[in-house]
């Protein structure tokens, strides 16, 4: 059975968070415009059912941040987010999922997504992650942000001697942490890792994320990996 196309704009509200929902679902969109418009800070300006309707109406809206599902009919969650690269006012991007796969939240980060949210949780969890996001931080749940980080290690090979690629002022010892971050170890499990005290790995956490302008763990990770600053044969698994 052929889906309805399905594409609508609604009121700008001057001084909120503007909202584009696209999803191939209209349950979904229905549900994820009843979550946005429970927001004091939050406005729904428009809806898409497929990914040429989502890229239209990008391009027209010039939205702050798109919920975006996976699955679309025509151009894709992933071929959406590729094309909103060429915009010169790309919204940030929010995946809207039924379940976390690592591999197809590894390449949305890739294309420059912001965060993944997972649908079944409430307009409070919602806000806090759009929030998140426009502060140009990362969104993922906790529960999943290890195995990702995980996959991370697993998903690329690194090489830090390839030419051109600067350590950002990382001493030997940060790039060692780095890399153990990037293994989806914690705080506790690299100092055993490197004899040091857990206060001593906290400290250059910090000042790894001062000197990389990474807000967490995962954005760390993204940076490493995306920066080459680790090789392959040290990334670890927890």
């Amino acid at each position: 059975m052929k889906t309805a196309r399905t594409s609508r704009t609604f009121r700008n509200e001057n001084g909120k968070t503007r909202i584009l929902i696209a999803h191939g679902d209209a349950c979904y969109r229905a549900g994820l415009r009843a979550l946005v418009e429970a927001v004091s800070d939050l406005a729904p300006v428009g809806e898409a059912s497929d990914g040429d309707a989502a890229l239209k109406l990008a391009r027209q809206l010039k939205p702050d941040v798109m919920l975006l599902g996976m699955a679309m009919p025509g151009v894709d969650g992933l071929g959406v987010l590729k094309e909103l690269g060429g915009l010169r006012v790309r919204p940030r991007v929010i995946f809207v999922v039924a379940a976390i796969d690592n591999g197809e939240v590894l390449k949305a980060l890739e294309l420059g997504a912001h965060g993944v949210f997972l649908t079944a949780t409430s307009a409070e969890l919602l806000a806090k992650a759009i929030r998140c996001v426009m502060r140009g931080e990362y969104w993922i749940s906790h529960e999943h942000t290890k195995d990702l980080i995980g996959a991370l290690a697993d998903a690329r090979s690194l090489d830090a001697s390839l030419p051109g690629k600067k350590p950002f002022n990382l001493s030997p010892r940060e790039l060692e942490v780095t890399r153990l971050v990037v293994g989806a170890l914690s705080n506790r499990e690299i100092a055993q890792a490197l004899s040091l005290s857990e206060e001593t790995v906290k400290h250059h956490v910090c000042s790894i994320l001062d000197k990389t302008g990474a807000s967490n763990r995962l954005e760390l990770a993204l940076f490493a990996i995306h920066h080459r600053l680790v090789q392959s044969e040290d990334s670890f698994h927890s």
